[in-house]
């Protein structure tokens, strides 16, 4: 694979121009130029899996960025899933802390109610740090994992038909 003379970005063999910096590969001085095509550049400057792992790093927080700066398809699938997903359980966390809050609150044992609370935080905890991990890998990777309720919810969010 050919290399751009100016700012070294790895090109594709027939590629007349640099996609990066556009100057001009294997021009000779004299030989015919071509002019350049236009490449659209992402709207966040990073390539598609980078955005794609980068929707989820945050949880929702990264998602609601994503999907209001890039317009690539995958990416703001991405972003949706990672705001149902990750905004779900973060509501999830909040209702559970508070419904066990108001158990405690009227006497139903304090033992009981610290055991019941860290068994059902830690399970969140773990499905929550799953889930975060494999949807990273998989979207850096370029693979698409659709969580069954949330990839509906985020595929109409993302305004794409996928």
């Amino acid at each position: 694979m050919p290399f751009c003379s100016k700012c070294g970005f790895v090109v594709a063999d027939g590629v007349a121009f640099c996609q990066k910096c556009g100057t001009p590969i294997g021009a000779t001085a004299g030989g015919p130029i071509a002019t350049p095509v236009a490449v659209a550049p992402a709207a966040s400057g990073l390539s598609e899996n980078v955005a794609s792992l980068l929707c989820y790093v945050v949880g929702w927080i990264t998602g609601i960025i994503f999907l209001i700066i890039d317009k690539r398809p995958t990416v703001r699938f991405h972003a949706a899933q990672s705001i149902v997903v990750f905004g779900v359980l973060h509501i999830l966390r909040i209702i559970i802390t508070f419904g066990f809050l108001g158990t405690w609150r009227y006497g139903y044992g304090a033992i009981g109610f610290w055991s019941l609370w860290g068994l059902v935080s830690l399970a969140l905890t773990v499905v929550t740090l799953i889930l975060w991990i494999v949807l990273m890998v998989t979207a850096f990777q370029g693979k698409r994992v659709e969580i069954p309720v949330a990839a509906g919810i985020a595929k109409s969010m993302a305004g794409s038909g996928q």
